[in-house]
């Protein structure tokens, strides 16, 4: 992968690009620190399908609720108490 600092991302975006979609992921750096990655399309997609959902996608979808299976109450077994003295 190759690495771009933002300046020189910026003012050669057409080859910045064209790089990407020949070789595949680009780094772009701020100030020395890694900020941001280019991808093609097809590899973005490829990941955002193999992605799994976030918690917050999980707990406001209704298909999260659905197939979340809870244990019924009272199957729990309790541990004796320990003897004092």
């Amino acid at each position: 992968m190759q690495t771009w600092p933002v300046q020189d991302a910026k003012a050669r975006f057409s080859e910045f690009l064209e790089t990407c979609l020949a070789q595949g992921p680009q780094m772009v750096t701020k100030r020395g620190s890694e900020a941001a990655v280019l991808v093609p399309v097809d590899e973005w997609k490829r990941l955002q399908a193999a992605a799994r959902p976030s918690l917050k996608q999980l707990l406001l979808s209704d298909q999260g609720r659905a197939e979340l299976s809870l244990p019924s109450r009272g199957q729990a077994r309790r541990r004796a108490p320990l003897a004092l003295g």
